[in-house]
């Protein structure tokens, strides 16, 4: 009885970190409730979740990780798992944000050329985690140079700015060998949107997909050069040796991400590691169960999440041009959900 109720104060622990944010509510919810739930690959799904259900070590969390895998025989096999051992949770109040990010592919050199002039740099050793270091204006203004940190180096500085808010990538070196790099750290500064920046030196709503910000950077370099430079954030990397070229760039948690299957949330109302529904609306709508696995400085809040759409060109195409509501409801283990709810 004493691990019961040791189990049952932690769940309500976990609950209260949640409701305890600012405006934010929970609804218990059917599965009947989630459009287009029945039509779904649930297996495909269970494989995302698989990939990092051993990374989650609560208690609630690690027996279902062990009956996982058995549920992989068929998609009737996968729905029944998430119904049986899940309820569905709405986290705060819609509509959602959803965005969409991807994994750069670009050209580079190890040595600097006149083509290859733009370093992507490794974290500095004195820089510790949470440490408040230099802005990105005084880093671009060269206060690493000459230290040796260049990990590599690339012929676009707006490709570089796009792979810091990527936070992963693959760069393919003149003797066609590709390179996979993964986020290093951070400067400790927060994040500031450059489309926000742009719309409020004038710019239209339709004008902040990344596509347009990068024609629009590239077109203006002098004030281009100062939008960047106004989101202070900085992101070092380092190479991921070893990487498997098949599987999808290393997320939050340590292990690969799912094309559409996987999302970045915020930690803060969404457990990592979490399956959620996705209910996208806008020109391509998805209904689909992903998993929270990634995190990113822009997605902040219960109702916003940052959807994985793969490696490359078409990739990026697809994924800079979303930006649509929706909602996003989480799936939580039963006696997590329940502990959730406010009483009465």
């Amino acid at each position: 009885m004493g691990r019961l109720r040791a189990v049952r104060a932690l769940l309500l622990s976990l609950a209260a970190a949640v409701m305890a944010a600012p405006s934010v509510s929970a609804q218990m919810l059917e599965f009947s409730d989630l459009q287009g739930w029945k039509e779904d690959d649930h297996r495909a799904a269970l494989d995302s979740f698989l990939v990092t259900c051993g990374k989650l070590d609560g208690p609630d969390w690690r027996p279902l990780c062990a009956l996982a895998a058995d549920a992989r025989a068929s998609d009737v096999a996968a729905r029944q798992f998430f119904e049986l051992f899940f309820r569905p949770v709405l986290v705060g109040n819609p509509p959602a944000l959803f965005t969409g990010y991807y994994e750069p592919e670009l050209s580079g050199s190890l040595s600097r050329t006149p083509r290859f002039a733009y370093p992507l740099y490794r974290k500095p050793p004195e820089l510790t985690e949470g440490q408040l270091y230099h802005p990105r204006s005084v880093i671009e203004g060269g206060a690493l140079r000459g230290r040796g940190l260049e990990l590599v180096w690339l012929d676009d500085p707006v490709e570089v700015y796009f792979l810091q808010v990527q936070g992963s990538g693959r760069v393919r070196l003149p003797n066609g060998e590709v390179m996979r790099v993964g986020y290093g750290g951070k400067n400790g500064h927060p994040y500031r949107s450059i489309g926000q920046e742009l719309i409020r030196r004038g710019a239209s709503m339709s004008d902040v997909s990344a596509q347009d910000i990068k024609a629009w950077v590239r077109s203006n370099p002098v004030a281009g050069r100062d939008l960047l430079n106004s989101n202070p954030s900085f992101v070092f990397f380092r190479k991921l040796a070893d990487h498997p070229a098949e599987l999808g760039p290393l997320g939050a948690m340590g292990r690969p991400i799912t094309t559409l299957r996987s999302v970045a949330i915020d930690p803060d109302f969404t457990p990592l590691g979490a399956p959620v529904w996705i209910e996208k609306e806008g020109r391509n709508p998805i209904r689909s169960l992903m998993v929270a696995q990634d995190t990113g400085g822009a997605i902040k809040g219960p109702q916003r999440a940052d959807i994985f759409y793969g490696t490359g060109w078409d990739a990026g195409e697809a994924a800079g041009r979303i930006k649509d509501g929706g909602r996003m409801v989480l799936l939580l283990p039963i006696d997590r959900a329940y502990a959730m709810m406010p009483e009465g």
